[in-house]
């Protein structure tokens, strides 16, 4: 089964930037969905952003739309998340995930659609 491991976290300033890297132990298929979720102190996990397989669509949440920015590199098997402009409010553990081609839009909103997921990497945004 292939192993996601998350790296880049970090502590930072609000208005700050980082770089999220997920490294798969497995080549990325073209037709994978990979994405990234993340769950904040006392609250549930939620999505961040999706990638398609062949990165022709990506998805984000309301909350990092035009500060966020997923892209997959299949052949270093690599996915990543640019946070930029980032605020109190992203501090959370990150968390990636890979699933399969979905059908539907909403689909790759549904953290139970990824049956894999990496141990996560903490960001910490102080005001």
């Amino acid at each position: 089964q292939t192993q996601l491991l998350e790296s880049g976290g970090g502590l930072v300033q609000a208005g700050g930037s980082l770089r999220l890297s997920c490294a798969a132990s497995e080549r990325l298929s073209s037709s994978g969905t990979m994405a990234w979720f993340r769950r904040a102190p006392g609250k549930d996990r939620e999505f961040v952003s999706a990638i398609s397989g062949s990165a022709s669509d990506t998805f984000y949440a309301d909350s990092v739309k035009g500060r966020f920015a997923i892209s997959r590199d299949n052949a270093k098997s690599i996915v990543y998340l640019q946070l930029n402009s980032l605020k109190p409010d992203d501090t959370a553990v990150y968390y990636c995930a890979a699933g399969r081609r979905f059908a539907s839009r909403r689909a790759y909103y549904s953290s139970g659609n990824y049956p894999t997921w990496g141990q996560g990497t903490q960001v910490t945004v102080s005001s």
